[in-house]
């Protein structure tokens, strides 16, 4: 049968990890020899390979070599072959068939769907633990058949395949732990639900930039869907209610929730945000990567009693009943305005004058004494200014920089202002 045209996964690798190419060995034996049985083989008699080989981006179209893919990758526990030009599983099956130790392998963005994935082709795949088929377009025809024959997959990458819909495979697939299927339009929950029936041991459930709108399952059917998912990501889906995020509460092992971009929380403060989602959800431990400590958990709770307090009971979630069972019913935060003081009413003494005065405190010590010229008869020029607070031990401070505002003297009500004409 002749070869496909273009570059090969043999040329590509003997070309980047020549002795010239890739000078770097990781200790002994890392090099691989060529047995003496590859007579005329047009490689060097070593290669420099480590265990894990990036050969993304070579234009690869095909295998090469069988048998001197196996003579060299023997080792090789890793392979990254994204956004080359496969596009027949026939070549990849002859690639991965003589990696016999290979647990890694990444397909994405090769052109894949335009050919079918067989049982026989698939079944070199075996080994593999974490594939990655993200924008290869590959479809649910094709991820089944992998699946019946990677007994250990325990990761799946599954994004950037325009998926509308969740085709079920006809057996469950027991070993998968981590599914990342994000950058599709899986808006409704009837698809997500397939997810769960077809990887019962789910772990980790990564679905960020899918439109998925609402979540329409009872909570008893979310216990049995996803019973072992400890870690959920929904970033930037479309989910709207508040009665969404409480089924949360339904998966029986969840710890862990990502939440940012989705339109229920638009209209809240950052703040307001993580608050009420820690308290709705009492059993995570990390909210948007970051852990929830003890002390923030009840912060929120309470925050949480304090925040609908004041609603109609209709409006009321019932997760706020449960927190003043808790905590009791708590009184409402004082309110405490910090902001600084605009004005003050001070006494101004001259000689032996005294005046009440209101000053603006947003004022310099310039703009103070142009207001006093009238008051006390003096020029600005002229003009010495003490500033004495009322609870201060040291005495009267000398109001010396024109530029100074006065708020910055920490003056209050009842403080006190002296003048005095500048001796010459």
């Amino acid at each position: 049968m002749d070869q496909p045209s273009g570059r090969s996964f043999m040329q590509v690798l003997c070309e980047k990890y020549s002795p010239e190419n890739f000078p770097y060995r990781r200790g002994p034996g890392m090099g691989v020899h060529v047995p003496a049985t590859l007579q005329g083989s047009p490689m060097k008699d070593r290669l420099n390979l480590p265990s894990v080989l990036v050969l993304n981006s070579c234009g690869i179209t095909c295998a090469g070599d069988e048998n001197e893919i196996a003579a060299f990758c023997a080792h090789v526990s890793e392979l990254d072959l994204s956004d080359n030009k496969l596009e027949d599983w026939h070549e990849v099956s002859k690639i991965v068939s003589n990696v016999p130790h290979l647990e890694f392998l990444n397909l994405s963005s090769n052109p894949l769907s335009l050919s079918v994935l067989e049982r026989r082709c698939a079944g070199s795949f075996a080994g593999v633990r974490k594939l990655v088929l993200n924008n290869s377009k590959a479809s649910w025809e094709t991820v089944h058949t992998i699946l019946q024959e990677l007994p250990d997959l325990e990761e799946l990458f599954l994004c950037l395949n325009d998926y509308e819909t969740v085709s079920c495979s006809p057996v469950c697939c027991q070993s998968l732990k981590l599914l990342h299927i994000t950058d599709n339009n899986l808006q409704d929950w009837t698809e997500i639900r397939k997810l769960g029936i077809m990887f019962p041991s789910l772990d980790t459930l990564i679905l960020a930039n899918n439109n998925l709108t609402t979540i329409e399952e009872s909570e008893d059917s979310l216990a049995r869907l996803f019973p072992n998912l400890r870690s959920i990501n929904l970033h930037k889906s479309g989910l709207h209610c508040w009665e969404d995020i409480d089924k949360l509460n339904s998966f029986p092992k969840l710890e862990e929730v990502k939440l940012l971009g989705i339109p229920l929380l638009q209209s809240y403060t950052t703040e307001e945000r993580r608050k009420l989602l820690i308290a709705r959800l009492p059993s995570i431990i990390k909210l948007n990567g970051s852990i929830v400590a003890d002390g923030e958990r009840e912060d929120s709770e309470r925050f949480f009693i304090r925040y609908y307090m004041e609603f109609p009971e209709e409006e009321v979630p019932f997760r706020y009943h449960e927190l003043v069972t808790k905590y009791g019913k708590l009184e409402p935060l004082a309110v405490v305005d910090l902001r600084p003081q605009s004005s003050a009413k001070v006494e101004v003494h001259f000689q032996d004058k005294v005046e009440e005065m209101s000053i603006r405190l947003d004022q310099t010590v310039a703009e103070l004494k142009k207001h006093l010229k009238t008051v006390v008869q003096l020029s600005t020029s002229n003009m010495l200014l003490f500033y004495l607070d009322q609870e201060a031990p040291f005495g009267p401070e000398e109001m010396k920089y024109s530029s100074r505002a006065l708020h910055s003297y920490g003056i209050r009500d009842g403080d006190k202002i002296y003048v005095e004409p500048r001796i010459k």
